[in-house]
């Protein structure tokens, strides 16, 4: 069960930037990436799982969240350290969230239009319309308390998410098999499609769209905390992660390779809104319109958290103003809070408005999955491993975890300055609420 729900948390919005990537590494250097970031990943979550209990890890106190346990295990300033980051991840993932569902909804006007025109009609499409609309559906869902623990809502996301990574998938082979060879080369995008800079920086850039693919650190603990023991959850959750990753790396391989067999140097940055697939027209129609409703949800799933930890913070009976509101036909009244409306509004509006300023899809998700890649899924999870565990300085487990841990800020680093470089170049060609796919 914690295997099902590590793969549905993750395997949809990861698949999206997967065939760019395997574009910009090739053949050689893209398999061997989304591989080694998969053992890196299976690594850290078993450190990670070992950190559910304070003290103990089979009867220590439990941690519910991500920040309870550095809280309970590290405390002082990584705990604040650890709040910032994990507020402006999901701050990020959002964005990057309104960016994809604003593609689809615009891919599914072009292909429309393509239908009614011809494959080869000019059919160009602006998107911020498509982004105010999405923003708007979410000022109106961040009202509704507890919006993403609604059991029918999380079924609804896993069938929308298994429902467009696997049309993309078996387009992927389909186009394959009509041009009958893989395209593409060893090294990646061949020099003079970019230059010899532009392939560096959007190799390391890559790397970013790939550890975003993977990314489920901080939804971690709050999974493990649904699996009863005995055995001791860290051992289930040890297994349960290696099954799921193994099962993510292969499906991942399958869609990059497919993808980038495909289209070789062309291959589009957002798998199913790029037009490297023209038809069947209805099911690039819902295809893009089940990423669409996935991603409504999947905004909720990562706002609500960061929603709940600010109102936490900073709501007080003395400036709480709450509102009942009859809701017709039921006995029961809503409960409208002042503060919840305005801040959660002004959020929306704010992922919003950047995401119109910024639609980078590739850059924005590279960016972000580079940014929360070193210290959620592997600083944060060695450090509190090595207080539980009570590792001693320049033990050789310890420097052994070291060594993990630098490498992997090594790879956060260079995924930033690609993903950075890439914001920076499009930049100088872009006309702001001018986008057009």
């Amino acid at each position: 069960m914690a295997s099902a729900r590590i793969i549905t948390a993750v395997i949809g919005q990861g698949v999206l930037p997967l065939v760019w990537a395997m574009a910009q590494l090739g053949w050689l250097m893209g398999p061997a990436a989304l591989l080694l970031l998969a053992v890196i990943i299976i690594c850290a979550s078993a450190l990670l799982a070992n950190c559910y209990r304070t003290g103990d890890s089979i009867i220590g106190e439990r941690n519910l969240t991500y920040v309870d346990a550095i809280q309970n295990i590290l405390g002082g300033a990584n705990v604040k350290l650890c709040e910032l980051v994990y507020s402006l991840n999901l701050f990020g993932v959002v964005i990057g969230f309104t960016i994809a569902a604003s593609i689809s909804m615009t891919a599914i006007n072009k292909s429309n239009c393509f239908h009614d025109k011809g494959d080869k009609s000019h059919c160009q499409s602006i998107s911020y319309p498509y982004t105010i609309a999405f923003g708007v559906t979410e000022i109106v869902l961040s009202q509704i308390r507890n919006f993403d623990k609604r059991l029918g809502i999380s079924i609804m996301a896993t069938i929308m998410s298994l429902t467009y990574s696997t049309i993309g998938l078996a387009l992927g082979i389909a186009k394959v098999a009509e041009n009958g060879e893989l395209k593409g080369s060893l090294t990646g995008i061949s020099l003079g499609t970019v230059t010899q800079t532009q392939k560096i920086w959007r190799s390391f850039q890559a790397l970013g769209n790939i550890v975003f693919a993977y990314s489920f650190a901080i939804l971690f603990i709050e999974i493990q905390d649904t699996i009863k023991s005995p055995p001791p959850e860290a051992k289930t959750m040890r297994k349960a992660t290696l099954i799921s990753v193994a099962v993510l790396a292969l499906f991942y391989m399958l869609c990059g390779s497919m993808g980038y067999g495909a289209f070789g140097d062309m291959a589009p940055g957002h798998l199913l809104a790029g037009f490297g697939f023209f038809s069947p027209y209805w099911l690039i129609d819902l295809s893009n319109a089940a990423i669409t409703i996935h991603l409504v949800i999947a905004y909720q799933v990562h706002a609500q958290p960061l929603f709940a930890f600010m109102e936490k913070q900073f709501i007080t009976s003395e400036i709480e103003i709450e509102i009942p509101i009859p809701i017709p036909g039921f006995r029961s009244s809503y409960t409208l809070c002042v503060f919840q409306l305005i801040w959660r509004t002004i959020f929306v509006i704010a992922t919003t408005v950047i995401s119109m300023l910024l639609p980078f899809f590739n850059e924005v998700i590279g960016l972000v999955g580079a940014l929360g890649f070193w210290p959620l899924t592997v600083y944060f999870p060695v450090e509190m491993y090595i207080a539980q565990m009570k590792i001693h300085k320049w033990s050789t487990k310890w420097i052994g975890l070291q060594i993990l841990s630098i490498a992997c800020l090594i790879i956060s680093v260079a995924a930033t300055m690609g993903s950075i470089a890439g914001i920076v170049l499009r930049l100088q060609s872009y006309k702001p609420f001018g986008t057009s796919y």
